[in-house]
């Protein structure tokens, strides 16, 4: 929730910042009833803290969104979207409040002066400058100094929030040798240890099959069509408005319940009859669109240049037919895949267990090992980024499976790992710095939002919020 609402404070309609809060909200009551209460000018509550209907005019007001975006996009949740904003203000007020924090008028005044914006050439405050801002901006300075001293607060909030997040320079130095030393590796494809594909048998495919009758089942159909065009409706080939007008005339038959020969019984077309289909990696246009509206026993559906109209006569599941050869190679494929998996799951609970060893990797590497270096975690240009990760996380003298970016599959022995110099002034080093002290403190801010969802409990009055949205229409 704090990394979303660092943000608020730029809103501007069709970049709207949807605060992580209205997750919250939706979570603690959400839209069902809203919270009990009589007082129907409150949209929303946070713990005891009510949120006006007024609030939230208030609020719409200051984010400069005018009435007319806001009903073209009311359909779109735009008022549940900014409440959500309304919500996480207030609760961010709610969180400075219960820190005590505070900021003095002289602060306030520091930083206007400070403003870049209202200095002259040489950094000279000049009022004329900030009151022609105000100007531009239609604000007045009370408003203004309000909403800086909100921002200057909300950054305190988040400065205590994140305080001592900076990771200690012995850990940033140990994990940046770990992430950046060269590892050397043997390796070998595991391509040509699986079983081939065409030495799998009949009798392996159809116990596949078996054992699989329940996945491998498809939905087959029985259906009749024909295919209609301007030649066929109307004996030209133009597409008019009485062709049109036939058409039309067609899916009013089809809603008044006529049958595909009572439609067809003036129409001179012929008619296709196609039993137990079901599509394959063969493309058959006419055919596969059906299919795909199988949903409806009787419909007329436009398919490039021409209409289609037909009639699911039945609907059945099937397995695998093994005596067509389409099938049948799309089965003996998923078979080769199962053995592959088979295999490599093998030789991992063979490492895991420690029964692989060096002689093992020799044996199976024959004539096919090779050598490469990976310069750091980063080093991807042989085996994939995650594979590379995981080869990293591994002892010297480990062995794993890893795979490259075209999902080849290797077994890998890491032979040797070398720590490199580097320069604690080198830029890359000082990127891994700002890096490790931002995912410290994203993991610091992430705690605080969970402990914001159990500190408040956010309820909206969904009849106040239907109410707004009547206002708007």
């Amino acid at each position: 929730m704090i990394e979303t609402l660092k943000n608020f404070g730029g809103k501007k309609l069709g970049g709207i910042i949807l605060i992580a809060v209205i997750v919250i909200a939706f979570g603690f009551g959400g839209f069902g009833g809203g919270f009990s209460t009589n007082n129907q000018n409150n949209i929303a509550k946070i713990n005891k803290t009510n949120v006006t209907t007024q609030d939230f005019m208030d609020y719409l007001n200051g984010s400069n969104i005018s009435q007319q975006a806001i009903r073209e996009n009311i359909d779109q949740n735009i008022i549940e979207e900014l409440l959500s904003g309304l919500i996480s203000t207030t609760l961010i007020d709610l969180e400075v409040e219960d820190f005590d924090l505070s900021i003095t008028e002289l602060t306030i005044l520091r930083k206007i002066k400070e403003n870049k914006n209202f200095q002259d050439e040489n950094n000279v405050f000049q009022r004329t400058k900030y009151e022609k801002f105000l100007l531009s901006n239609n604000m007045s300075a009370p408003m203004f100094e309000l909403q800086l001293k909100n921002r200057e607060l909300q950054k305190h909030l988040f400065d205590l929030i994140g305080a001592g997040t900076i990771t200690p320079n012995f850990v940033i130095q140990k994990k940046f040798e770990e992430q950046n030393k060269t590892l050397d590796v043997e390796y070998f494809a595991m391509s040509n240890k699986y079983k081939e594909k065409d030495r799998y048998t009949n009798l392996e495919i159809e116990e596949f099959v078996e054992e699989n009758k329940d996945q491998l089942k498809r939905e087959y159909i029985d259906f009749e069509y024909a295919v209609l065009n301007p030649k066929n409706l109307i004996g030209i080939e133009e597409f008019n408005q009485e062709f049109f007008d036939k058409i039309d005339k067609i899916e009013n038959q089809i809603s008044q319940g006529d049958t595909f020969e009572t439609i067809l019984e003036n129409v001179d077309v012929n008619v296709t009859k196609i039993s137990k289909y079901t599509p394959s990696s063969t493309k058959n246009i006419n055919e596969d669109k059906i299919y795909s509206k199988r949903s409806s026993n009787l419909d007329l559906v436009e398919n490039g240049d021409n209409f289609l109209l037909f009639s699911i006569v039945k609907k059945y599941d099937l397995g695998p037919n093994l005596n067509d050869k389409t099938t049948k190679d799309e089965i003996t494929e998923l078979v080769f895949q199962k053995g592959k998996f088979d295999f490599n799951r093998s030789i991992l609970e063979k490492i895991q267990k420690k029964e692989f060893d060096n002689n093992r990797f020799n044996e199976m590497s024959a004539n096919s090992l090779e050598y490469t270096s990976l310069n750091s975690i980063n080093d991807n240009n042989t085996f994939e980024k995650n594979s590379v990760k995981i080869l990293y996380s591994l002892p010297i003298n480990s062995f794993t499976l890893v795979n490259d970016k075209d999902n080849e599959i290797y077994l890998v022995k890491i032979v040797n790992a070398k720590n490199n110099s580097y320069n604690a002034t080198d830029e890359n080093y000082l990127k891994f710095v700002q890096e490790q002290n931002t995912d410290n403190r994203k993991s610091i801010l992430q705690s605080y939002d969970q402990l914001l969802n159990k500190k408040y409990k956010v309820q909206l009055n969904q009849k106040t919020i239907d109410r707004v949205k009547n206002y708007f229409k």
